[in-house]
C-alpha cells in the first residue's frame, strides 16, 4: 500500500456529507488533521487551515476501485502506476486494487515489491496490489498466497485468465480460507467462449461475428459455486454480466455462502448493440451482453445481490485497438467515467445516491479487508467532492490516463469530481478541462 503524503489542516464547509457505512446523510462539515477524520457534523472550527466551500456538493468517502490494470510493470506505454492513479483522482478513487496479469506477473514478493514501492515513488492515490493465484497465471500451479498477503496483497486473481481447472480452484480455495483471502474470478468457459468476440445473439449474427454464449460465464459461476460449498472459500465474480450468472450468486447468498460479485459501469449502462460499427472500444471480456442481461444486473444492484460497481480498467495503445474487431485487445478505460456513469443508477431509480456511493466504496472496502470507504471519525481522510449536477461530455483526448480506449467518448453525462483528498492531501481539483 502507498499513502501520499503532505497532509494539511482542511476544514470542509456546508456540503452534504453522505457515509454509507454509517448511515450519514446530512448537511454537514468535515474537519481533517494530519490526514484522519477528526470531526464530522456541524462544527466551529476558527483555526488556520484550508477552507473548502462545499455547498452544492457531495462530501462522499473517496471511491474504492477493486478492479483496475495499472500495466505497471511490463506495459506501460498503456499505462503505469503514476498515470494510472492520476486519473484515478481525477475520477474521486482514492484507492485502487491493481491485478497482477502484469510482464512479469505479480506472483512473488519481488514483483509486489516493485509495484508497492513504485506507488510511494509516483502514485498520488493508495494502491493496494492482488496477487495471482496461480504462478505466471497458467492455471497450473497455486501461488505462495500466503506470504504473498502478508507481503500486502488484498487479494488473489489471474484476471484476464479464468481458473479453469477444478481440481486447482478446489485447492485454491481451500488454501486461501486458512488465511480468509478473497479469491476474485474471471468467471469463463474457455471451451465455450472459444474464438468469440462478442456476445453470442442477434448482433453478433447481424454483423457476422464469431459470439460468446452466456453460458460461458454462467458455467463457470456455477461450478466455483459448489466448490465454495465444498470448501468454505471465500470467491468474488468479477464484472459479472449474465442473467444466469447474477441468479447463481443470488442462490449462493441465500444460502449464506462467502460468495460475492461485482459489475461495470459499461456492463449496466450498455449493451451489444454498441458493437454495431464494429467500434474496437466496445470490445471487452466479459462481452457486453443483450438487454435481459443488462436488465438482470440492475435487478441485482437494485436488490442488493451485485454489492460492488468496478471499473475493469483497462488501458490498451492505439495499436491494438485500431485493428480488425476480433484482433483487437480486450477493455476499457473507466477510473474517470465510473462516478457519473453510476450516478445515472440514481437518476433511473435503480439504486439510491448513498447506496450507489457504498458500492464505490464501502462495500469494495470490506471486502478487501482494507480501512477505506467511510467518513468515520479517526478513519484516514480520503474525500471525494462532487457536483452531482454538473454535465459535461466525456472527451476521451483529455483524460489523465496514458491510453484512451473509452467505451463513453462523446456521452453526455452528469456528476463531476471537483476535489480528490488521499490522506488529507489535496491530489486533484477540477480545472475545467
Amino acid at each position: 500500500m502507498s499513502t501520499p503524503s503532505g497532509a494539511e489542516t482542511i476544514f470542509i464547509r456546508g456540503g452534504r456529507v453522505i457515509d454509507p457505512a454509517h448511515g450519514r446523510d446530512e448537511t454537514a462539515d468535515l474537519l481533517l488533521v494530519d490526514g484522519v477524520i477528526q470531526a464530522v457534523g456541524r462544527l466551529e472550527f476558527t483555526a488556520p487551515c484550508r477552507i473548502i466551500e462545499a455547498e452544492g456538493l457531495v462530501v462522499a468517502p473517496g471511491l474504492v476501485d477493486m478492479h483496475v490494470h495499472l500495466r505497471e510493470p511490463g506495459q506501460e506505454y498503456k499505462e503505469d502506476i503514476a498515470s494510472g492513479t492520476r486519473a484515478a483522482a481525477a475520477g474521486g478513487v482514492t484507492s485502487v486494487a491493481c491485478m497482477p496479469n502484469t510482464q512479469p506477473v505479480a506472483d512473488d514478493l519481488s514483483v509486489i515489491g516493485y509495484i508497492q514501492e513504485r506507488a510511494r515513488q509516483t502514485g498520488v492515490v493508495r494502491v493496494f496490489p492482488v496477487g495471482a493465484i496461480t504462478k505466471g497465471l497458467q492455471g497450473q500451479v497455486l501461488t505462495e498466497m500466503g506470504l504473498l498477503q502478508r507481503a500486502g496483497c488484498v487479494a488473489f486473481s489471474d484476471d484476464g485468465r479464468p481458473v479453469s481447472d477444478s481440481a486447482v480452484m478446489r485447492k485454491a480455495l481451500e488454501y486461501a480460507r486458512m488465511f480468509d483471502a478473497l479469491l476474485i474470478q474471471h468467471a469463463e468457459e474457455p471451451s465455450l467462449s472459444g474464438n468469440g468476440c462478442m456476445h453470442e445473439g442477434v448482433v453478433s449474427t447481424r454483423l457476422g461475428l464469431a459470439g460468446i454464449p452466456s453460458a460461458a460465464e454462467s458455467v463457470m459461476v456455477d461450478r466455483d459455486i459448489r466448490l465454495v460449498a465444498l470448501t468454505g472459500g471465500r470467491y468474488h465474480v468479477a464484472h459479472v454480466s449474465t442473467r444466469e450468472a447474477v441468479e447463481a450468486v443470488r442462490r449462493a447468498r441465500q444460502e449464506r455462502l462467502p460468495v460475492s460479485c461485482e459489475v461495470t459501469p459499461h456492463h449496466f449502462s450498455l449493451t451489444d448493440e454498441a458493437v454495431i460499427g464494429y467500434d474496437t472500444d466496445a470490445k471487452m471480456s466479459p462481452p457486453l451482453r443483450g438487454g435481459v442481461d443488462r436488465q438482470a444486473v440492475l435487478d441485482g444492484l437494485a436488490q442488493g445481490v451485485i454489492t460492488v460497481i468496478a471499473t475493469d480498467h483497462a488501458p490498451h495503445d492505439e495499436e491494438n485497438k485500431r485493428v480488425e474487431f476480433c484482433r483487437a485487445a480486450n477493455g476499457v478505460i473507466g477510473l474517470e467515467t465510473m462516478l457519473p456513469v453510476t450516478l445515472e443508477l440514481v437518476r433511473d431509480g435503480v439504486m439510491s445516491l448513498s447506496a450507489c456511493l457504498a458500492a464505490m466504496s464501502y462495500h469494495p472496502a470490506r471486502l478487501l479487508g482494507i480501512p477505506h470507504g467511510t467518513l468515520a471519525v479517526g478513519a484516514a481522510a480520503d474525500v471525494v467532492l462532487f457536483d452531482p449536477e454538473e454535465s459535461w461530455t466525456v472527451d476521451a483526448r483529455q483524460m489523465r490516463s496514458k491510453s484512451k480506449n473509452s467505451c463513453f467518448h462523446g456521452r453526455r453525462v452528469k456528476g463531476r469530481v471537483k476535489q480528490t483528498i488521499v490522506g488529507g492531501r489535496i491530489v486533484y481539483t477540477d480545472e475545467g478541462r
